[in-house]
């Protein structure tokens, strides 16, 4: 068990996280006292759906001081209404609602109780979470949800992961119904895999795969709603120079990603390594944001020449960069998207994160080993 950097609110949130990064063990950990609902049991999904009603009396038998804690909420959106109106008319205001899935709330119109539930994120095991404790080779190929760790093997975490995306085809895509051909869907997961981490071009996927251009548009909305994956945008500054506007698509975890790519059955491409590390990087930043309440964006800077920055966050004309480089040792060039921002906008902090074990300053830039990067970014002395 590791402690979850994740503090709760004092009042009625949202969980959202997809399905295996420990939201369940999360509640029971901090709402040990809770009076629980989970809605992945199939009797209890059909009790609500019945009668939505039922959770009022339910709920009113507790005292207001308890907290109640709604497990998958997306499977009966209608207990929202009821929820909302414990809140408004009885004065209960403790309720956790989790969900690996923002589909059928978006989709349906869910009330989404008009801004008395704050909203709150689980990511896999960040590397701060585990003590730094986890081998890198593992976190690149294998990630970092909680049962991936747990395994005592590779071979083990191989068969998981696969597990886990053959899961996630048949009962959050299949058994919700969100498409009609899951063959046309397991082929756009291949395709999507090989553009990860690179400009995503809708109508190029959309070729690649011999999909309708709108269709796969819905699946890209379909990876998002379920918290698998999602956009990063590309930064634009006001510069003479033409920049690259098209976003790029991260998925959740490296293991995830991987065994999504060909379950394990074939081998990877050259340039693997690289997306993977950026992936994980990306969710690190995006976990140790959302934990620490960091304002700021993070997007990614590039022109059509290629020159490129992996990741930019920016508070204003606050700008930090950060390249990432899967090599065992540093070469000058990697620092050549950041000398071209440079002459452009005014650069607060520079960093190349890499695979290998020198700490170097380079000018104003420094080079850190990934372990390294990662200390300095959850002391708070990176960005924020």
């Amino acid at each position: 068990m590791y402690t979850r950097s994740l503090q709760p609110p004092n009042k009625a949130f949202f969980l959202f996280g997809p399905r295996g990064t420990g939201k369940s063990t999360w509640t029971k950990t901090i709402f040990s006292d809770a009076h629980r609902l989970d809605l992945l049991l199939t009797s209890e999904s059909l009790r609500f759906q019945k009668s939505p009603s039922l959770i009022r009396a339910e709920v009113m038998a507790q005292p207001k001081s308890r907290w109640v804690v709604i497990d998958e909420i997306q499977k009966v959106p209608a207990l929202l209404d009821e929820v909302h109106a414990l809140i408004e008319n009885e004065g209960y205001s403790r309720f956790v609602l989790t969900g690996s899935s923002a589909r059928k709330l978006k989709r349906g119109s869910a009330n989404l109780l008009a801004g008395r539930a704050v909203r709150r994120a689980l990511f896999p095991l960040t590397s701060h979470e585990t003590h730094y404790s986890i081998p890198i080779e593992q976190s690149l190929y294998f990630g970092q949800l909680p049962a991936s760790i747990s395994c005592k093997s590779d071979s083990e975490r191989q068969e998981f992961l696969k597990a886990y995306v053959d899961t996630y085809l048949q009962e959050e895509i299949k058994a919700e119904a969100l498409v009609k051909d899951i063959g046309s869907f397991a082929r756009f997961i291949e395709i999507a895999t090989l553009t990860a981490g690179q400009t995503t071009n809708v109508s190029g996927v959309s070729r690649d795969a011999g999909i309708n251009r709108e269709t796969v548009r819905g699946y890209f909305e379909i990876l998002e709603d379920t918290l698998v994956a999602n956009w990063l945008p590309a930064y634009r500054p006001r510069a003479k120079i033409k920049e690259v506007a098209l976003p790029k698509f991260y998925w959740f975890d490296t293991g995830v990603l991987h065994a999504a790519h060909s379950g394990f059955a074939q081998p990877l491409p050259a340039n693997i390594r690289g997306i993977l590390l950026e992936h994980w990087l990306y969710q690190e930043l995006m976990a140790y944001m959302h934990y620490e309440k960091v304002r700021g964006s993070i997007g990614y800077w590039a022109t059509p020449s290629k020159t490129e920055i992996d990741f930019l966050w920016w508070y204003g004309e606050q700008l930090v960069a950060i390249e990432v480089k899967a090599a065992d040792q540093f070469r000058d060039d990697f620092l050549k998207g950041i000398r071209a921002l440079g002459q452009r906008k005014k650069v607060f902090k520079s960093y190349v994160v890499y695979l290998g074990k020198r700490e170097l300053k380079m000018g104003d830039t420094w080079v850190l080993p990934i372990h390294e990067f990662l200390r300095k970014l959850y002391q708070g002395s990176v960005i924020g």
